[in-house]
């Protein structure tokens, strides 16, 4: 079976992604990227797997081809590095990931006092995030009694998409106290925050 892969355009680590999973399936894999960070990375994840590859430029993007092989190609001791320089430009939009009710480490009610101050500042600022994940105690500040909860309902007027994880509501029994944004689940977080070109996480 045969797999193509078109990842031009694409925000690291999308590429490696897609590309691990059509190795997965398939014998015979063509990838499209566009550029030679993109080429780094799936070539290094290919021949970790067992895959020879071939490099052919073209004047629509780098088409690799990559064949499983007999025995892999410079096994790796550990999972292949995947390089995602900060300067590489972003292919997508910014996502904000907040895993805690605090920001910083420190004083829990000062954490909590800067967390609600840097919503209310992102309301001031440009451009707005496109999501805000909220994971593990964060989902704390989507309910009832939040002290940053005007300001969460004043971003998703504005059109943030607001996610609050449902298994870390239903932890903290707090899934019917969810007063701004959605229940999401670890699939929808993990697309978003895979096709974010930025990633903030507080």
């Amino acid at each position: 079976m045969k797999r193509i892969v078109d990842a031009r355009g694409l925000a690291c680590p999308q590429p490696v992604v897609l590309t691990g999973k059509a190795l997965a399936s398939a014998a015979e894999v063509t990838v499209i990227v566009d550029n030679p960070v993109a080429v780094e990375n799936v070539t290094r994840l290919a021949r970790s797997k067992g895959f020879s590859v071939e490099k052919s430029e073209k004047a629509d993007g780098i088409y690799l081809s990559l064949h499983r092989t007999d025995a892999p190609i410079e096994p790796p001791a550990a999972e292949p590095e995947i390089a995602c320089p900060a300067s590489q430009p972003a292919g997508g939009p910014t996502v904000v990931f907040v895993p805690s009710d605090c920001l910083g480490r420190g004083p829990a009610e000062l954490g909590e006092r800067l967390l609600g101050a840097f919503f209310h500042t992102l309301l001031e600022v440009e451009p707005k995030p496109k999501t805000i994940i909220f994971m593990n105690s964060g989902v704390k500040l989507t309910v009832e009694g939040s002290r940053a909860l005007d300001d969460l309902r004043a971003l998703a007027n504005l059109g943030v998409d607001i996610l609050a994880c449902g298994t870390c509501l239903g932890y903290f029994e707090i899934t019917d106290k969810l007063a701004v944004g959605r229940v999401s689940n670890m699939y929808d977080i993990a697309t978003a925050l895979l096709e974010a070109g930025r990633i903030v996480e507080l």
